[in-house]
């Protein structure tokens, strides 16, 4: 009996013993577990965190205009792309024409007087063909008409700078247009845009944000960049009528010099 005891005893403890060190290796073995893979949890975090920075960052100016485009939707935006493509091209063109046609009136005075005095209309006219501009051209006309009398220099003056004043307000008008046409454009992608958020409203039975969302989006959009193509090429506009002004301004002042240059000579 004592040796029964004594047996079961010693198993006990035996398995008490074996208890103990499998836990303890359990215990030594599961950090070991965690430290392999807290690298890759940790690769995993930073990659995520990557990612979301790389999201965050803010979208440049061009590509800011390019996704709110492509998200007004390409009927409307593309019609009010147009009218400030062909604005801007006319207007280019009339800025650069105006200021090739700019001419330096005092020195062309200047130069037609001494000719006179000195040389005759003969040089007087190869100076003015000569000299670029509609300034030029003008003078060129009404000398001319010199040998014909003053009141004929004076009608030429007049009767070719009706023509140079035409030609330098040309195209203008169009661009007048686009200014109109790029709002209206926009207005009327602004009420195409609310007849379909209503027609989703109807389709759906309900009126939420999520159902009208895109609708109004599309409204908004095309209203906000017609009025962009407006303000711009309004700004062009009024550069371009500016110096038209200011050059029948100059061409009227520099006229009424001529004219008393040539009759100056034309008594003598």
């Amino acid at each position: 009996m004592k040796k029964l005891i004594a047996l079961l005893t010693i198993a006990g403890m035996m398995t008490f013993g074996l208890n103990h060190i499998v836990l303890a290796q359990d215990t030594t073995e599961e950090p070991t577990e965690q430290a392999a893979e807290q690298p890759a949890v940790t690769e995993v975090a930073e990659t995520t965190l990557e990612m979301q920075v790389a999201d965050e960052e803010p979208l440049t100016f061009h590509e800011v205009i390019k996704e709110k485009f492509i998200e007004g939707g390409p009927e409307f935006m593309g019609i009010v792309l147009l009218t400030l493509i062909f604005g801007l091209a006319i207007s280019i063109e009339r800025i650069l024409y105006l200021t090739l046609s700019t001419t330096n009136t005092k020195t062309l005075l200047a130069s037609i007087d001494e000719a006179l005095k000195n040389e005759g209309v003969e040089k007087a006219k190869e100076i003015c063909r000569n000299t670029r501009g509609p300034v030029a051209s003008i003078f060129y006309q009404g000398l001319l008409r010199y040998d014909h009398g003053m009141e004929e220099v004076e009608k030429s003056i007049v009767a070719y700078g009706s023509v140079i004043t035409g030609r330098l307000e040309s195209g203008v008008s169009w661009i007048s247009l686009f200014i109109a046409l790029a709002p209206m454009l926009g207005f009327m992608g602004t009420v195409i845009g609310m007849i379909q958020a209503f027609d989703d409203i109807a389709a759906a039975g309900d009126i939420s944000p999520q159902i009208v969302a895109s609708g109004i989006k599309v409204a908004l959009l095309t209203t906000v960049f017609g009025l962009i193509v407006a303000i711009i090429l309004q700004i062009f506009y009024n550069y371009i009528i500016s110096k038209i002004d200011n050059l029948v301004n100059d061409m009227e002042d520099s006229s009424i010099t001529f004219i008393d240059i040539v009759s100056k000579f034309a008594k003598k």
